[in-house]
């Protein structure tokens, strides 16, 4: 009980300091976390508009892409944040209440929390300015946002200690991890990509990740070849790998 009391307050004190350190700094703080996504969402939607007569689904290119962009973004963001989460915090670590894993508990934290409002925020103002119902479906959205997290979180916890042991690993996760964007239906729909080629893509846990979320907002999308049992399994077994890599690895983590 004494352990998980200390643990609260440190998580509790570690995460007012990401938020003072991470929005504080800058003028506008949250406001910036608002406007990067929002202008990704525009700038897809302007280009494609010009090229496309409409979206791959329903009459909204900015319902479209938000869709896309923002489920995405709920893995990206988060892995690109946890990261570097115990090396950012390393000076903390000589405090012996502190611990590792306390700094990865803060940052997830913060970043659903951020991710979360800045969904709720851009999603809401497309939906409430289009002149049709959109009939949202909940728990596709929570489900698809819950697993996207869990992935990332899975992933970031392997990458904090693969980063601090092997610096090339850093390099070569960064070149693949880049074109992830292009290829997890962001800017498309797996189900009209030909076979076998939608059978490589929908390898990918992350194109099933974006067609649930999709499903919240598109009672008609059908999303063929979805499969959220796979994304289950892959995200539970990141997320057991990573924690069995962070915990026998808590030495190496707090020392090096």
């Amino acid at each position: 009980m004494g352990y998980l009391t200390t643990h609260f307050r440190v998580v509790g004190a570690l995460l007012v300091r990401e938020m003072a350190t991470r929005f504080g700094s800058k003028p506008g703080g949250y406001v910036w976390a608002l406007l990067d996504p929002a202008a990704h969402i525009l700038l897809m939607t302007v280009i494609f508009r010009a090229i496309a007569r409409a979206p791959a689904l329903g009459t909204s290119f900015a319902l479209f892409f938000a869709t896309g962009y923002i489920a995405f973004q709920f893995y990206q963001a988060m892995t690109g944040y946890l990261n570097a989460a115990v090396k950012a915090n390393k000076a903390l670590l000589s405090y012996p209440n502190v611990a590792p894993i306390d700094t990865i508990v803060a940052r997830f934290i913060l970043q659903m929390g951020t991710t979360s409002l800045v969904a709720f925020i851009v999603l809401g103002t497309i939906v409430a300015s289009m002149r049709v119902d959109t009939d949202i479906h909940w728990p596709s959205i929570l489900e698809a946002i819950g697993l996207a997290c869990l992935f990332g979180l899975g992933v970031a916890m392997v990458n904090c200690v693969l980063f601090l042991k092997y610096p090339l690993y850093e390099q070569v996760f960064g070149i693949v991890n880049r074109p992830l964007f292009l290829i997890s239906g962001v800017f498309f729909l797996p189900d009209s990509i030909p076979a076998p080629y939608r059978d490589l893509v929908l390898i990918n846990p992350l194109v099933h990740i974006v067609m649930g979320f999709r499903q919240g907002f598109y009672p008609e999308y059908r999303a063929v070849g979805l499969n959220m049992n796979y994304v289950y399994g892959i995200a539970f077994l990141t997320l057991f790998a990573g924690m069995l890599i962070f915990t026998l690895s808590r030495k190496t983590l707090r020392n090096e």
